[in-house]
Parts: structure tokens; C-alpha cells; sequence
């Protein structure tokens, strides 16, 4: 009774997650931004109703950012399918970022005080989390939203446990993704373009030697010490 009384959040937070896997299972929503017919409607719409269209695919980004297991670069693709390379970018990055903030405060207000004690056990985990919390911001951010791949919703419920500050982790995780993003939705954009694919490919191939210098750059600054000893 009391392990009851003390991870009552965490107990919550599970039968959430528990109830909307099975909702899914039954409904499908994670196959609602693959499905061809939705894809349809909302590229016909964007002729007519530009504004909704783009609230319509924010709202749907904003919820599987919160809910749904999809790796970021989901929603970077199809925002370069229905918007094309420079919507298709700001409506993913500020969607994802959204979504980001959301999931962040879901799992600090359910998961920050069962689940910290346990991470913090961990030398290696304590170390990268809560130590030198400052530049362990920057850091693991860096390397986690240059090129959107993993589950969004996983990351920002663990970033939710961290003594990261909400405003840090609002900018940063905005800051990070554009890269990454751009790299996704231009990149998408050459293949669905008629005139402009070399463009649009020339300046994804920039982004992505870009991203990988980054990345490269901030695991010899930041991590070369630590791998070193």
C-alpha cells in the first residue's frame, strides 16, 4: 500500500499510456498519417484552405508527438509532401515543438518522483541527466534533436525527469531540430518537385553534412573528455 501511495503518478501515467496503445491498436491513429486517402484530402484542401489545412496537420503532428511512438522524421516527410520545403519546415518545427512541450510537462508532473530516485542510482545516467545540469542541456539535446529518428514522445517524457528548466528545453529542442527537419521536408520536396530537384537536393545533401559536422563537432567537444578517460 505504501509503494501505492508513493507512485500514484507513475501508476496513472501507465494505465494512460496502457488505455491509448489499445485505443490505437483498435483505431489505427497511428496509421491515419500514412493513409493515402487522408494524405488526399488534406493536399486538396491546401489549395482552398491553406490556414486549416496547416492547423489540421499541426494538430495531428502535436498529438503524435504526445501520444503515438513515431519517430520525428514522420512528420518532417509529410509536412515536405502536402506543404513543400520552407511551410512544409515552420508548420513541422513548430508542431513537433509543441508537442515536444507537452509530452516535456506530462512527464515531469507524472514521472519526476518515482521515476528520478530510481535513474539517479545509476552513476552514468545521474552523471549525463542532473550533473552539470547546465551543459547537459545543450548537450544531449544537441545530439537527440539534430536528426529527428527516435520516438519523440519517449525522449521528452524522460527529459520530463531531468532538472532541465522548461524554457531551456524549449529553445534548444527548437533550435536543434532545424536541421535536421529541413533536411527531411527539402529533401522530400526534391522528390515531389518537377522543377526545382536538383535544388531542393543540393541543399538537403548541404543539411545533412551539416548535421553529421554537428553532431561530430559536439561529441568531440563536449563528450571526447569523458570517452578519453
Amino acid at each position: 500500500m505504501d509503494w501505492i501511495r508513493k507512485n500514484t503518478k507513475l501508476i496513472i501515467f501507465c494505465i494512460i499510456i496502457a488505455a491509448i496503445l489499445v485505443l490505437n491498436h483498435i483505431f489505427g491513429w497511428s496509421k491515419y498519417l500514412s493513409n493515402s486517402e487522408n494524405l488526399k484530402f488534406l493536399s486538396s484542401m491546401i489549395h482552398d484552405h491553406f490556414a486549416l489545412a496547416a492547423l489540421i496537420y499541426m494538430g495531428i503532428t502535436i498529438v503524435a508527438c504526445v501520444v503515438l511512438a513515431l519517430p520525428g522524421v514522420t512528420f518532417a516527410i509529410l509536412a515536405g509532401v502536402l506543404f513543400g520545403p520552407w511551410w512544409g519546415t515552420l508548420f513541422c518545427l513548430i508542431a513537433t515543438t509543441l508537442g515536444a512541450i507537452i509530452a516535456f510537462i506530462v512527464g515531469r508532473f507524472f514521472l519526476q518522483d518515482s521515476i528520478k530516485p530510481m535513474v539517479e542510482k545509476n552513476k552514468t545516467l545521474k552523471k549525463l541527466l542532473f550533473d552539470d545540469v547546465g551543459k547537459s542541456d545543450i548537450v544531449l539535446l544537441a545530439i537527440t534533436r539534430l536528426v529527428p529518428i527516435f520516438p519523440y514522445n519517449i525522449q521528452n517524457f524522460a527529459y520530463g525527469i531531468t532538472d532541465m528548466k522548461l524554457a531551456h528545453y524549449s529553445l534548444y529542442t527548437f533550435m536543434f531540430m532545424i536541421p535536421g527537419v529541413a533536411l527531411y521536408t527539402i529533401g522530400t520536396a526534391g522528390f515531389t518537385s518537377e522543377g526545382n530537384k536538383m535544388l531542393y537536393f543540393g541543399i538537403a545533401a548541404g543539411l545533412l553534412v551539416l548535421v553529421l559536422f554537428l553532431g561530430w563537432f559536439i561529441r568531440k567537444k563536449y563528450l571526447g573528455d569523458s570517452e578519453e578517460r
